[in-house]
């Protein structure tokens, strides 16, 4: 109901306005946000040893901070013993599992209160590609994979 009497759902001329969000339309998994990196960044990239990543933080409270993932599997989050130790309280003590399988590395959430993001979109799980940009919490990280010796 306006102050001028009830209002008609199917008048066109009425004076509401209604916004909805729609998803974004791009892959998740694919990069989209761009970030330069630094010389010493490209370096450590290109000497990754082959089947492994790495997460460079390039926000948030570890900004500049580097995480190998050189195992099968490796857990992000606030608890101490967490392979990749993500301090701050938007950042569940278990929030994310990296898992290498094959040449391959997958990304899933594990019951977060925050969500993990891909991108900006959340997920539940997805293969990762290099580029891609991770968001756990307050940190946004990107993810950059080894190139497989031909």
């Amino acid at each position: 109901m306006s102050e001028h009497g009830p209002v008609d759902p199917h008048n066109e001329s009425a004076s509401e306005t209604t916004n909805i969000a729609l998803p974004s339309m791009n892959k998740a998994s694919e990069p989209s946000v761009i970030y330069t990196l630094s010389e010493d960044e490209k370096n450590a990239v290109r000497a990754l040893p082959s089947g492994s990543a790495l997460l460079i933080a390039h926000s948030g409270p570890n900004k500049g901070a580097r995480f190998l993932l050189d195992t099968d599997e490796s857990i992000a989050g606030r608890h101490p013993n967490a392979d990749i130790f993500l301090d701050d309280v938007t950042v569940s003590r278990r929030h994310a599992k990296f898992s290498r399988k094959g040449e391959t590395f997958l990304l899933s959430d594990i019951g977060s209160l925050n969500g993990t993001y891909i991108n900006g979109d959340r997920i539940d799980e997805i293969q990762l590609n290099s580029g891609v940009q991770v968001q756990i919490g307050k940190f946004r990280l990107n993810f950059y994979q080894s190139v497989p010796n031909l």
